[in-house]
């Protein structure tokens, strides 16, 4: 029996594959565009070149997602992107390069010229699953997705011991499993291992319209679970800023 099990074993390493859900990784790319014109070009290029050349890499879903003019009349567009490797992640340029059909389709936005760019800046970051919630979920609302609010949370901590403190409360310290009851519909929950403003944490969570999240954090912060939790010594102090940013997701969004 335990030759079996051992072999088994290295036929799972051979595949790949592990008996517990490997944590993916995501990368959180945030495009800042100075005008309308920017704005329809990139869109056109994600929508018509990119994701469908991500998809013939088996990659997704993938979440597209613009801010809520009401909260952010900035031209910023934000993508989502998840990985199941990290080789994933380093292999997908080469391969979007190689990629024909893709340097077709997105001809206008890569061989755009310096007078006339598609973009601004685009800020990276690459963020890693936490081990409550190792993969990313599509969000299921029945909503029109105009009135959706995808809100984007980041939280600093003043250390790398905090953090550990604040990404041990979301994980054993039950903080996910209060989101889930609570009905908060989360995307992802993430550690930030690129990025600015480290050591922090990133997550996604979803409500059908400003008033069900109103509705939802009001339910969360009178949660008798979140009043013990939050009280326990050992996670004081271990978030020092919060960033909040309100989004839809587009029409051509996987979610």
């Amino acid at each position: 029996m335990k030759i079996q099990n051992t072999l088994f074993c290295l036929i799972l390493f051979a595949f790949g594959v592990s008996k517990a859900q490997e944590q993916q990784y995501y990368e959180l790319k945030t495009y800042i565009l100075n005008s309308e014109k920017q704005v329809n070009t990139t869109d056109d290029f994600l929508q018509n070149a990119y994701l469908p050349a991500l998809k013939k890499q088996g990659i997704g879903p993938v979440g597209v997602f613009k801010p809520v003019k009401e909260k952010d009349s900035s031209y910023h567009i934000y993508v989502l992107l998840p990985f199941d490797t990290m080789e994933d992640f380093t292999t997908l340029k080469d391969k979007l390069a190689a990629d024909e059909d893709f340097q077709e389709n997105g001809k206008e936005y890569l061989a755009a010229k310096a007078q006339n760019p598609p973009y601004a800046r685009i800020s990276s970051s690459l963020l890693k699953a936490f081990e409550d919630m190792p993969i990313m979920r599509a969000a299921q609302i029945d909503a029109p997705r105009e009135e959706r609010i995808y809100e984007l949370r980041s939280y600093q901590s003043p250390t790398e011991a905090y953090f550990s403190s604040k990404m041990d409360m979301f994980n054993a310290g039950g903080e996910i499993v209060l989101f889930d009851a609570l009905g908060f519909n989360a995307v992802f929950y993430s550690e930030a291992i690129i990025g600015p403003d480290t050591p922090n944490l990133v997550y996604m969570v979803t409500f059908k319209n400003e008033a069900d999240r109103d509705a939802h954090w009001k339910s969360f912060g009178e949660s008798p679970v979140w009043k013990k939790l939050s009280a326990l010594s050992k996670y004081q102090d271990n978030v020092s800023h919060i960033d909040n940013i309100y989004l839809y997701p587009t029409g051509y969004s996987d979610y």
